[in-house]
This record gives C-alpha cells, structure tokens and sequence, in this order.
C-alpha cells in the first residue's frame, strides 16, 4: 500500500489551482462551485515487471541546397538506419478497477514507490479502498502497449545518433515482451465530483504527488469574444494589404 500523503484540504487547494489562468473558463463556476462529492481511494493496482527486446529500421534522409549557375538544386541523399537494443521496466501501473478512468489513472502518474509500505489496515481509516475487479490477464494488454511503445520511441530517439538527418520514418519494427513478475498495490486517488449548469465534472489527483486532472466547463460567450478579437483585426489586415 502507498500511503496517502495529502489532505483532503489539499485537493480542494489543488482543484482551485487548477482553475487559475484557464481564460475560457465560466466566472461563475470559478466563483461559485462548491464540489458535490469528495473521496480519498485507495486505487487497486498490477503493477508488471518485464523488459521488451527489439529492433527496427529506419529511412533517413538528408538534404543539401545549392546552385550551380543559376540553377538553385535541391539534393537528397537516402540512408538505411538500423536500431535494436533491450528495455528493462519495473511496476508498470495498470489500474485494476472498472470504477475509475483509465484515462485518468495514467494521467496522474508518476507514483513515487520508494513509499511502497506492507499492507495493513491502520492505513484505511477515514478513506475508501477498492477491490480489483479487472484481472491480471486483463490488465496485462496495457502494460505490453506502454512497454512496447516505450522501447518503440527509445529506439527512434537514438535513430539519429549524433547525424544531422532532415528525417527519420520507421519502415519495420520488431519487439518481444517478457513478463518477469506482478504485484499488487493499493495507491492513492482523490476523487473530486462537482456539477455545473446540470453536467458533472469529474477529477483526479495523485494523493502523493498532488498531480491534479479532470475537465472543465467552457463560456461560450468567452470563446466568442476570443474568436472576435482575433479574426476582426485578421480581417481589416488582410483587406488593408489587398
């Protein structure tokens, strides 16, 4: 289990926060809103130990202008890249209750795990915890999607090597997984509910990290004038050159 660190007072701070520079967001609602619902939950988790092994290729180009006379010739040179190499990972988070967002699980991470403590109920006072009810197997398919995206983008990040290419697109990739281990953790989520204007509005934080996310109601009005100011000006401009 990873205990909470952050109060209940500490979301509703972080949900106000959030609030502050969103230009388009409703006076109102900022002014105004009061949250329906305010839960701490212990979020069940997988977390997956494995390493993805791969290769991939590449086409690079480079590209050098000049003229000859008064000729201007573009010239392109084409290279074959080759890339592999290994990835170790270790507790990879996939969250094992149909209750919450996916989406928004992933989006509050990073968890840090050196707070990782031995189960025990002297944890749970004042705060709900769920159950799993998505299974290993279930769960496994997102973790081999992170692992295997995850050495995808490390090997086209070393594609270039130091060599000044114009471009880099992937032509083949070949990537194997091997599970070497799972755990199971109960983590830390504020979850905040709060309505506007007969729509709810729901967000997520990290009860460890603070890290906040969720939607937010949009004025129209606003978004109007936005528009307004920018096309108006944009349109004298365009009539003033033409």
């Amino acid at each position: 289990i990873l205990p909470f660190k952050l109060s209940k007072e500490d979301a509703v701070s972080s949900l106000k926060r959030h609030y502050k520079g969103k230009l388009l967001l409703p006076k109102l609602f900022r002014d105004n809103n009061h949250i329906e619902e305010l839960r701490g939950i212990y979020v069940p988790f997988w977390l997956f130990d494995g390493e993805a092994e791969g290769s991939a290729n590449y086409m690079a180009t480079t590209t050098r202008v000049f003229r000859h006379g008064d000729t201007e010739i573009t010239e392109t040179s084409f290279y074959e890249v080759q890339r592999a190499g290994t990835l170790p990972f270790s507790r990879v988070p996939v969250d094992a209750s149909r209750k919450m967002p996916d989406d928004y699980m992933d989006s509050i991470e990073p968890f840090d795990y050196a707070g990782l403590k031995p189960f025990s109920t002297a944890y749970l006072p004042g705060f709900f915890a769920d159950k799993f009810d998505v299974s290993i197997e279930e769960s496994s398919s997102r973790a081999d999607k992170r692992c295997r995206q995850s050495l995808s983008d490390a090997l086209q990040g070393t594609a270039r090597n130091g060599r000044p290419y114009t471009s880099v697109m992937p032509t083949g990739e070949a990537i194997h997984l091997k599970r070497t281990g799972v755990h199971y953790a109960l983590l830390p989520v504020w979850m905040l509910h709060t309505k506007w204007q007969g729509k709810d509005y729901l967000f997520a934080m990290n009860g460890q990290t603070g890290k906040l996310v969720g939607d937010l109601p949009v004025d129209k009005r606003k978004v109007a004038a936005w528009f307004a100011g920018i096309s108006v000006p944009l349109m004298i401009l365009l009539a003033f050159l033409l």
